[in-house]
């Protein structure tokens, strides 16, 4: 994960451990990736790979991965995983908008949302740019990203909502998972603050992990806008992992840029 935390307050991505709890039954893109990587003619790439959920099946369905997170404790937390699996993927800590890495690959994938959290325009072409410089000719970058639509961008600003419950592994206890929101409908950025409450067996809140951070979306035009300034000649946005044109607010995005081979004269 690549994010910039609001100061002197923790990111959600600062306890690996925890992540990987509530992330435990996330099923999202896991199929689409995995069939990308699978398919992929030669190396891949997982940016913001966080603690392995699309990273470590990808592996397990034989493709060769490199991972790159921002957080060691997100990547601490994956080869402690990965090393129970009997893998090896090579892991960079790095911020999305600005790497340099040995290999180049023929797909890159930034999976989970994870490219909201560049937060400007350098940011967003940074990491367009070096994705564009990473894959080797043919190669593609693929990732899903979010823009709200109206329901979600116009409700009320600090409006409290309950955005997961699963059960701690080891005790059987709840987590749940709050995101308190508020939005720059200008600047188009939200600012979440997440709250993580570890319940005890009585109910009542044992422990409680207060993150505070910002992300920015991104609409289709603009996303278009952006990969053509990135070097990207070649692009497809769709409205979710079948495919299909994006076309509704309901959508999701998903993006797919290639980096042509040159032409040889």
């Amino acid at each position: 994960m690549s994010a910039q935390p609001i100061a002197a307050e923790p990111s959600p991505f600062d306890d690996g451990e925890l992540y990987d709890i509530l992330c435990q039954d996330l099923t999202y893109g896991i199929d689409f990736y995995v069939g990308l990587a699978r398919e992929a003619k030669g190396p891949v790439l997982d940016i913001a790979c966080g603690t392995g959920r699309i990273l470590l099946p990808c592996m397990q369905a034989g493709a060769d991965l490199d991972g790159l997170d921002l957080y060691e404790p997100m990547l601490k937390t994956l080869r402690r995983k990965a090393a129970d699996l009997h893998l090896a993927p090579n892991l960079y800590r790095a911020d999305m908008c600005d790497f340099q890495l040995p290999r180049r690959y023929a797909l890159i994938m930034i999976t989970f949302n994870a490219f909201i959290h560049n937060l400007t325009q350098e940011a967003q072409l940074g990491c367009l740019e070096r994705c564009r410089q990473h894959l080797a000719p043919g190669g593609v970058l693929v990732f899903d990203t979010f823009f709200p639509g109206l329901e979600y961008v116009g409700q009320p600003d600090n409006t409290r909502v309950l955005e997961g419950e699963v059960r701690h592994p080891q005790t059987g206890l709840p987590v749940r998972l709050y995101d308190t929101r508020s939005f720059n409908r200008v600047e188009q950025i939200q600012r979440s603050i997440n709250e993580i409450e570890m319940l005890s067996a009585d109910g009542t809140i044992q422990t409680l992990q207060r993150s505070d951070f910002r992300t920015r979306w991104i609409y289709k035009k603009e996303m278009a806008l952006l990969l053509r300034l990135a070097g990207f000649a070649r692009w497809e946005i769709c409205g979710g992992f079948d495919r299909r044109p994006l076309t509704q607010e309901t959508d999701s995005m998903i993006v797919f840029a290639w980096r042509d081979r040159p032409v040889v004269a």
